[in-house]
């Protein structure tokens, strides 16, 4: 078993998927030749041919939208965004076209496709690039979204995704791609789409988070434990299903709940997780439920990146504040 970073997990996904299935094909800006501007498909043009990864121009409605047409007559297109930040462009054809198709055709047509993006902070990158803007499609029935945390996960879900018969946005940490190794399986293997995992087991508070707040918010729950303070960890991995269930579950034992993520406040993946709270466990709680998330503000300028995030400083605050209600 050999330890692989997250973007190799990547690439070895997409690989074993193309082998296995001819109609994987790969598109998107600079993925051919290059091998992407994080080498994410490195060499998978040398190996699979143009025909089946192919460099697109500079147009990402067009990358979506030629992706829509090829998989309602078959394909099962894996494209690619430069970077999240630039999804704008692209709204029409994923939310109006490839999350709708289905339901439009009364199931005559099915739109599997993937489509990967790079996001986050802590990478000092330039305007457009860090931005988190999963919340903007947490509001789209039909279409999935998926947020690994890890490299196991990373090449389990895209499996996964590129096997689903529905579109499916799977977003890559940018600050964990080349972070760390872990082990991964040589073999292809599948992680459920809509399942979170509990990577830590508590009782005195709960902790819900996802894509590359993971490391740290698990360093931090390390660190409560050496002092007698056991903290519940989950990754949700997938926030478009939402499993509620593992978030109640946990809830329900602990009385205590914090959501932490780099999107901003207002109208996050925060915002949805405390409203289904209240409304199915709410006489659980024992405390108000605590965000730690960006700032309602455009992402700032590098110089302001690690205030602006949230960092262990904000995150043990917030613990403080929710523990000793």
């Amino acid at each position: 078993m050999a330890k692989l970073t997250m973007v190799e997990a990547i690439r070895q996904a997409m690989s074993q998927e193309m082998e296995q299935n001819e109609r994987v094909i790969l598109l998107g800006e600079d993925i051919g030749v290059n091998g992407g501007v994080f080498r994410a498909t490195e060499g998978l043009y040398e190996k699979f041919g143009e025909n089946r990864v192919f460099d697109t121009p500079l147009a990402e409605s067009g990358i979506i939208g030629s992706a829509v047409g090829l998989a309602m007559n078959g394909m099962r297109p894996v494209a690619e965004i430069q970077f999240f930040g630039f999804i704008y462009q692209t709204m029409d054809q994923v939310c109006g076209q490839a999350a709708r198709m289905r339901y439009r055709s009364g199931g005559r047509f099915t739109v599997p496709i993937v489509i990967r993006a790079p996001f986050g902070g802590n990478v000092r990158a330039p305007e457009l690039h860090s931005d988190s803007l999963e919340a903007l499609f947490l509001h789209t029935p039909g279409l999935k979204v998926v947020i690994p945390s890890n490299p196991f996960d990373a090449k389990g879900l895209l499996i996964s995704a590129i096997r689903d018969d529905n579109p499916v946005l799977f977003l890559e940490s940018l600050k964990l791609y080349r972070s760390y190794r872990e082990e991964v399986p040589e073999e292809a293997y599948s992680v459920p789409i809509g399942k979170a995992a509990v990577l830590i087991e508590g009782e005195n508070a709960t902790i819900v988070t996802y894509g590359g707040s993971v490391p740290m918010v698990k360093k931090i729950v390390e660190e409560y434990k050496t002092k007698g303070i056991h903290i519940e960890l989950i990754d949700l991995r997938t926030i478009s299903p939402l499993d509620i269930k593992t978030i109640k579950e946990s809830v329900e034992k602990t009385g205590r709940l914090m959501i932490v993520h780099e999107a901003v406040k207002t109208g996050g993946v925060g915002a949805e997780i405390i409203a289904r709270i209240n409304e199915e466990c709410f006489y659980s709680l024992a405390a108000p439920i605590v965000r730690v998330t960006g700032y309602d503000t455009p992402y700032p300028v590098q110089t302001m990146e690690d205030d602006w995030l949230p960092n262990e400083a904000r995150i043990n605050e917030g613990l403080v504040k929710l523990l000793s209600c």
